[in-house]
């Protein structure tokens, strides 16, 4: 299998599993525990991407850096690019439910495709980038 499509298909299973934890912990957090939709969508982002940057580095990407500096400078760079399609899917979720008063479960679920897209941009073009 060649490496993009190989590339391609572990991040959309690692992306499926990111998801589950995602939209799981939110439910979570929202519903049975009765936090804030935009607490639960931190909290939840949290844990997702914890989870995203492992498989990520792993599986995904096959990053192979060990050393302290270089994992610490990948690291923050993964946070850092999901942190922009958090600013993303935080401006939707007030948009589309404190204005618009769309569910805020559907709002989340539609969110986590647009996510996707963008987090695997950025992690390819910023993060996991071996020619960088």
């Amino acid at each position: 299998m060649k490496k993009i499509t190989r590339e391609v298909i572990m991040y959309i299973i690692m992306g499926i599993g990111t998801t589950i934890v995602s939209l799981s912990t939110y439910y979570i957090f929202a519903n049975p525990l009765h936090i804030n939709y935009q607490i639960s969508n931190i909290l939840s982002w949290i844990l997702a991407v914890t989870f995203a940057y492992i498989t990520n580095k792993k599986y995904v990407f096959e990053s192979h850096l060990s050393d302290y500096k270089g994992v610490l400078k990948e690291a923050c760079s993964f946070y850092l690019a999901r942190i922009s399609t958090l600013i993303i899917e935080m401006i939707s979720m007030f948009i589309f439910v404190a204005l618009f008063h769309f569910e805020a479960n559907i709002i989340k679920l539609f969110n986590q495709g647009i996510v996707l897209i963008l987090n695997y941009l950025f992690s390819k073009v910023f993060v996991f980038n071996k020619s960088r």
